[in-house]
């Protein structure tokens, strides 16, 4: 491992001959620099106007599922997977599209496990348990199923370039027999409640990815942490703020903040670079779902006139999944298809939707500036400085 000594754990030596990195537990005492202040004020102040402007949405669940799928995309990718949020999308309406079917497993488990977590969380407080069951959905069936989906690792791990060595990678976490020690200390901490909220979730997900107590995963869970984090405290009322985007288009830097604060202890630089992507985060989040609205409002008066029902409920579905078929219309609205038939008509001849593919039959349509507005990359500011 190449660090050699950390303010922020103990390095050790284990019986085979490598070295691991075991954090000290995380302590409410610390001090913040004035960076670190104004960067929680301004995420603060975007995070609450999120909450409140989600809080206002009439159906808030129907915007909420693609935002989750391009969350799952975006974590998913930072991992290696290739999937597009228009192909998962478009997999969901039932579209046979090319991408490798483990790549669109891993973005659904991923949704299925954030769905999980936010339903056990009414009953069960974020804990160790519940961490361990999120991993049990995220893993199943997918790349890495054989590393004990739900359970926590029994053997060591270690990060760095492909091929090298526990004796030869850059980091390695704590080995087993100090796992479970560290693991408790964390979960004491998850319910700590002195500290800022947006503090707290910065700390527990360093410290959960330092501790890295799966064999694989880890990364996926860690960011699962910290909206499960943020809605527990009731900071949102809905998963609406995801920072997979923020840390996918970053990626060298989130490494690097994550590394530096294992060696060298730059707690101030990792709040503020965490505290700048809830900032950013927080109002993409607000102008895709205005975008998105004020789409969806504008087609339903378009569809009013002279139409039916169904074509506006159709429109307000959009906000769901872009893609439709006339199947789908029937099944959902329990409309006759040719009902259903008439409305694709309505909607491609006022062009809000476009067939896609080439299918003669069972055609799939897409109401595509919808897509367009969830697939644009995450505006990440170059002249903010960590």
């Amino acid at each position: 491992m190449e660090i050699k000594n950390s303010p922020t754990g103990k390095i050790i030596k284990c019986q085979k001959g490598y070295r691991a990195f075991v954090p000290n537990p995380l302590t409410t005492d610390m001090e913040w620099d004035n960076r670190v202040m104004m960067s929680l004020s301004r995420a603060d102040f975007l995070l609450g106007k999120l909450a409140r402007e989600g809080s206002k949405l009439g159906n808030p669940h129907l915007l909420i599922h693609p935002f989750v799928t391009r969350e799952a995309v975006l974590s998913s990718r930072i991992e290696g997977t290739q999937a597009t949020v228009g192909e998962v999308l478009a997999a969901d309406a039932g579209m046979k599209i090319k991408q490798n079917p483990d790549d669109l497993k891993e973005v659904q488990n991923y949704i299925i496990a954030l769905e999980y977590g936010l339903k056990r969380l009414e009953k069960i407080p974020l804990s160790l348990r519940l961490i361990k069951e999120i991993h049990h959905h995220l893993m199943q069936g997918v790349r890495g199923f054989h590393a004990t989906p739900g359970e926590f690792r029994k053997s060591q791990n270690w990060i760095g370039i492909a091929g090298c060595t526990l004796n030869t990678a850059k980091f390695v976490p704590p080995p087993p027999d100090h796992l479970l020690d560290c693991l408790g200390e964390l979960e004491k901490f998850l319910h700590e409640r002195e500290l800022p909220p947006l503090i707290h979730a910065a700390l527990c997900q360093y410290q959960f990815e330092a501790i890295h107590p799966f064999l694989d995963g880890n990364g996926r869970v860690g960011r699962l942490l910290i909206i499960l984090l943020l809605i527990e405290q009731s900071i949102l009322p809905s998963p609406l703020l995801y920072l997979s985007a923020f840390f996918e288009a970053t990626r060298d830097e989130y490494y690097r903040q994550l590394y530096s604060l294992s060696s060298q202890g730059t707690w101030q630089d990792w709040l503020v670079y965490f505290l700048n992507g809830v900032a950013l985060q927080s109002e993409d989040a607000l102008s895709r779902t205005e975008r998105i609205n004020a789409l969806l409002d504008k087609w339903k008066v378009k569809m009013a006139v002279g139409g039916s029902q169904a074509s506006i409920d159709v429109v307000e579905n959009f906000a769901v999944n872009p893609y439709v078929t006339a199947k789908k219309i029937a099944a959902e609205l329990e409309v006759a298809y040719s009902t259903a038939q008439r409305v694709i008509s309505r909607l491609e001849t006022a062009k809000i939707i476009q067939q896609v593919g080439e299918g003669k039959r069972d055609k799939i349509y897409c109401a595509t500036k919808i897509l367009s507005i969830l697939e644009e990359p995450a505006k990440v500011r170059a002249n903010v400085s960590y």
